[in-house]
């Protein structure tokens, strides 16, 4: 898949990096995280829509090279590509052809997901690398960061809710 790899060396990016605990084994936080229902998690704030489901996935979400297309709640949608998955540790993506506001700030998103043991718990560290469009990236890098790592932050916050939920095994 590297040479469809939308961000590579050299390239200037903004990335945005939001963390959280759980009690969790990471195989447990993984296992939930990875297959979460989106819509679940990912709802409207401030001036970003949440989404309101996923369509055209390709297979299971558990290798690279799957794809699905999430609808936001605003009618709008993207293209996303799992590029790396590596089973109970982290899992990376790359989102592409926005139909909302973001096709005109970037040409698309890698995120990265990585569970790191914290104890008898895990340590969530999720990161959205932004590919400004030319002339774009100060927008991103200045007013839009602190909404976009608040909107983030709020996903992750109701994915570890999930998390917390389920017995570990």
């Amino acid at each position: 898949m590297s040479d469809q790899l939308l961000i590579r060396r050299g390239d200037r990016t903004v990335p945005i990096t939001v963390f959280a605990r759980t009690s969790a084994t990471p195989g447990t936080a993984f296992r939930v995280i990875v297959p979460i229902d989106l819509s679940a998690v990912f709802r409207p704030w401030g001036p970003f829509p949440g989404i309101a489901g996923v369509e055209g996935q390709t297979a299971a979400w558990d290798r690279a090279g799957v794809s699905r297309r999430p609808r936001f709640t605003d009618g709008s949608e993207a293209v996303e590509t799992l590029t790396e998955y590596t089973d109970g540790h982290g899992f990376a993506y790359q989102l592409t052809g926005f139909t909302n506001v973001l096709a005109r700030l970037a040409s698309g998103v890698r995120g990265e997901w990585s569970f790191l043991p914290d104890g008898t718990g895990t340590m969530i560290r999720w990161t959205y690398e932004f590919k400004p469009l030319p002339g774009r990236r100060w927008i991103i890098a200045g007013p839009f960061t602190p909404l976009w790592a608040r909107y983030m932050q709020a996903a992750l916050d109701r994915m570890i809710t999930v998390v917390e939920e389920v017995p570990d095994r």
